[in-house]
């Protein structure tokens, strides 16, 4: 087997980034060559532009593609991604591209791969969340070499698609094995450096649901107005770019600012630091529903964007005009805690990756696909 092969991740969200990056950071210590191909959310102003974090990784190579102009429907970005994800792996030829999720530039690149013969590896498939981004997680799936799953649950909804069960891989989900370990910040440094000035404080994400745009600003000014009834602080982190952000956005400007701290994006480590410090998250982040129950903070997991995706006694599941509901989640669960959840693994998804790197068998495998009939 030649050594030093070169993995290219495809990264277009900070959320998406913050899955990946630990495979990418354990992937350098191990002697892969390791580059990114960033696009989407992360290149724009108005949303932090997030881009500075991947640039701030050790050793690795960025490449950085522009794809959107705001407003941009989402086959215009999947156009767009397809034209220069080409361009980018025809020079460069990656050994194996890494694609993360149910994001439109995933599948962007997941179609070029399969197009130009290149492996492509895809990142937490089988997931289940109800809403219409399901279509772009599975179609990732099907035109993937491989799989790296978080959930035994997530490994057999990828073979019921037809893949091969020896291309399925369990690792875990990335995300957690940051929190597994110290963030490297104290919770004081975060405080400070968002200028958050209550100890005592909420976390809420709201993102947009891609089939529910014509409703995301009345349920952003029904979940905001509950939480302003309720006299409690919270840190507010800006929703991802999907349809319908404006919305949101429209509401949390509005927002009084003695009682919401808000902020466009975050740096994981100091996210990671808010959370385990937090009395509770609120909103359809999956943080709330993966990575809250694994640190056993309390989640009150609000709409659809969710509905399927996880389940467990520190979660709490309502609709957003919820009122009463809401209010008597933040009364009985402030400041509660649980006991850790390790659906999703125990914090070493690094490990078991680079385990299955190493292998000649993963390099090995043919890429003809062959549908496999799978019986439950």
């Amino acid at each position: 087997m030649r050594q030093n092969q070169s993995l290219l991740f495809v990264t277009g969200t900070r959320a998406d980034f913050g899955k990946i990056e630990p495979l990418a950071r354990a992937a350098v210590l191990h002697g892969f060559e390791v580059s990114f191909f960033v696009t989407g959310m992360h290149m724009m102003h108005s949303y932090g532009l997030t881009k500075l974090e991947v640039q701030r990784l050790p050793d690795v190579t960025v490449h950085e593609f522009l794809n959107q102009r705001p407003g941009d429907p989402q086959d215009v970005i999947l156009a767009k991604t397809m034209l220069g994800f080409s361009d980018f792996v025809v020079e460069n030829k990656p050994d194996l591209v890494l694609v993360h999720g149910d994001r439109v530039e995933a599948m962007a690149c997941a179609l070029v791969c399969a197009t130009n013969y290149i492996k492509c590896a895809h990142i937490e498939g089988g997931e289940v969340s109800g809403t219409i981004d399901e279509v772009f997680r599975h179609c990732n799936s099907k035109l993937a070499y491989c799989h790296f799953v978080s959930s035994k649950s997530a490994g057999k909804r990828v073979q019921a698609l037809g893949e091969a069960s020896d291309s399925i891989h369990i690792i875990g989900s990335p995300e957690l094995d940051f929190h597994a370990q110290p963030s490297g910040f104290t919770i004081d440094e975060v405080r400070a450096h968002y200028q958050i000035d209550p100890s005592d404080y909420g976390i809420c994400i709201l993102h947009p649901v891609t089939s529910e745009t014509n409703i995301m600003e009345q349920q952003a000014s029904d979940l905001f107005q509950a939480l302003k009834s309720s006299g409690k602080y919270f840190v507010v982190i800006r929703p991802n770019n999907d349809p319908g952000s404006e919305d949101i956005i429209t509401v949390i400007d509005a927002l009084p600012k003695s009682q919401f701290k808000v902020i466009p994006s975050m740096s994981f480590g100091r996210f990671s630091e808010l959370l385990k410090n937090a009395a509770c998250i609120v909103g359809n982040s999956s943080a709330g529903v993966r990575e809250a129950p694994f640190l056993g903070v309390p989640s009150l997991d609000v709409g659809s964007r969710q509905s399927d995706r996880a389940f467990g006694v520190s979660i709490t599941k309502v609709d957003a005009e919820q009122q009463d509901e809401i209010a008597r989640f933040l009364q009985q669960n402030w400041h509660s805690r649980h006991p850790r959840q390790t659906e999703f693994g125990h914090g070493n998804a690094t490990q078991k990756f680079i385990d299955i790197l190493k292998s000649d068998a993963f390099w090995l495998r043919s890429m003809q696909k062959y549908f496999n009939d799978f019986a439950p």
